[in-house]
């Protein structure tokens, strides 16, 4: 009997009807402008708010995989929901939405699983969380063929990003793609926001990931994705891939007209020379 993770925030954060939702997605592609070309992509960094919100800012990130040959997708997500003390990469068969079912690489799950104690394979925050889920109506609208690695992050401290990207590391090839799944700082007026994610922007734009490191430590910049954001980074190091372009931003009061409390949004490209 195969086991797929339903749906959570279907009719919520997204549409949850097929046509709807591809419609959907189709105008977030449509109105992506500028659009450019990057080779030897090796991840992504896309928002994970409701489409109304982030919808716009992670097309700019989506488009860029049409027509490349991703048969492996690793998608990290912070839990904001559930706290644990490891790294939790999905145990079941795959991941359902509107669009139809996932499945899981269990084989490649294995391979990054193994001789870790604290990378496991669990259900351990893959329950209700939203950072994995609304990534996937967007590659299936990108890739027709592909397998999944969903990955939540219980704990996203120093230890647990850099084994994850250490792991990682061994097991990427031309064919695997890493997401990073994440929202910048919340809740803060427009200016103060906007000071916050730009400076996290620039340090992004120069790969300066460990001292992004210190800078998520020290307040300057906030992530609910911190840990995605560096474990995609130093993995990407790791096998020299160390070029990375913001794309596209934007926050919640773009939508909402409220710039008194606001979420900030990125999307981000990852590649090689």
């Amino acid at each position: 009997m195969s086991a797929y993770r339903q749906p959570a925030v279907a009719g919520l954060f997204y549409s949850a009807g097929y046509w709807k939702l591809k419609k959907e997605i189709q105008q977030f592609f449509d109105n992506v402008t500028g659009g450019k070309n990057f080779d030897n992509i090796i991840g992504i960094i896309s928002p994970h708010a409701g489409y109304i919100y982030s919808g716009q800012t992670a097309a700019y990130a989506y488009s860029l995989l049409k027509g490349k040959n991703f048969n492996n997708i690793i998608i990290i997500s912070p839990s904001h929901r559930e706290y644990f003390p490891g790294i939790s990469i999905y145990d079941g068969d795959g991941y359902e939405t509107p669009l139809g079912k996932i499945p899981v690489n269990k084989e490649l799950t294995c391979e990054i699983t193994k001789q870790s104690k604290i990378i496991f394979k669990g259900k351990e925050g893959h329950g209700s969380e939203h950072g994995i889920e609304v990534q996937l109506p967007f590659l299936q609208c990108v890739f027709e063929d592909f397998k999944i690695v969903p990955i939540v992050m219980g704990d996203q401290s120093k230890m647990f990003i850099d084994e994850l990207a250490e792991k990682l590391s061994t097991v990427v090839n031309e064919e695997t793609l890493l997401i990073a799944s994440s929202d910048l700082s919340h809740y803060y007026p427009v200016k103060e926001a906007n000071q916050k994610d730009t400076f996290l922007a620039e340090k992004l734009s120069q790969f300066k990931f460990e001292e992004l490191y210190l800078d998520f430590q020290n307040k300057k910049c906030e992530a609910c994705g911190a840990g995605p954001i560096l474990a995609v980074m130093k993995t990407a190091s790791l096998i020299n891939r160390r070029k990375s372009v913001v794309l596209h931003r934007s926050n919640s009061g773009d939508v909402s007209g409220d710039y008194n409390e606001v979420v900030g949004y990125l999307s981000a490209v990852i590649y090689g020379e």
